[in-house]
């Protein structure tokens, strides 16, 4: 059966099972390999991708619901001059990486809360990134990323000036 989607910003119309698993067309049809397959029943959050710019997990979603909608995986979430997502800058600045197996699910989690919620409080934070497992445990270092990207450069300056101008 023919399915046609929007991926990272690109129409494609692909000959496949409407019920794959969108994490496996990702991978092996579209060699999309940033979005990866943990546990298999939709728990660890390491397939997330948006649709229509929501998470979602992809190891379980049938390729089929996504038939006419935007879809997003770790590949397109930087700009389209190839600049990274500020997410992407927090993360190397707080030194989120560790084995790295989760951090394209991560990743798309987090920019999907910025997405909803620009100034996220730690329960807001709290609740978006739940269910998404780090093995090496670095989650403190992923809500300081998160926060970081969340400051507008804006707000940063004012701040700058304050301090500056009454300190």
């Amino acid at each position: 059966m023919t399915t046609s989607f929007w991926i990272n910003g690109e129409l494609k119309t692909l000959d496949v099972d409407p019920k794959k698993p969108l994490l496996w067309v990702l991978r092996e049809e579209l060699s999309l390999t940033g979005t990866k397959f943990g546990c298999g029943i939709s728990q660890c959050g390491a397939c997330t991708i948006h649709v229509n710019g929501k998470a979602n997990r992809s190891c379980l979603l049938p390729v089929g619901q996504v038939e006419g909608k935007q879809v997003t995986t770790i590949e397109g979430l930087g700009t389209r001059s190839g600049e990274q997502h500020p997410l992407q800058k927090a993360w190397i600045e707080h030194q989120v990486p560790q084995c790295g197996y989760c951090q394209s699910g991560q990743l798309m989690s987090a920019a999907a809360l910025l997405d909803e919620i620009p100034k996220p409080s730690d329960a807001d934070i709290d609740l978006a990134m739940q269910g998404n497992i780090c093995r090496c445990g670095m989650y403190g270092r992923i809500r300081q990323a998160i926060k970081s990207a969340a400051i507008n450069p804006a707000d940063e300056e004012v701040s700058s000036a304050t301090k500056t101008d009454h300190g």
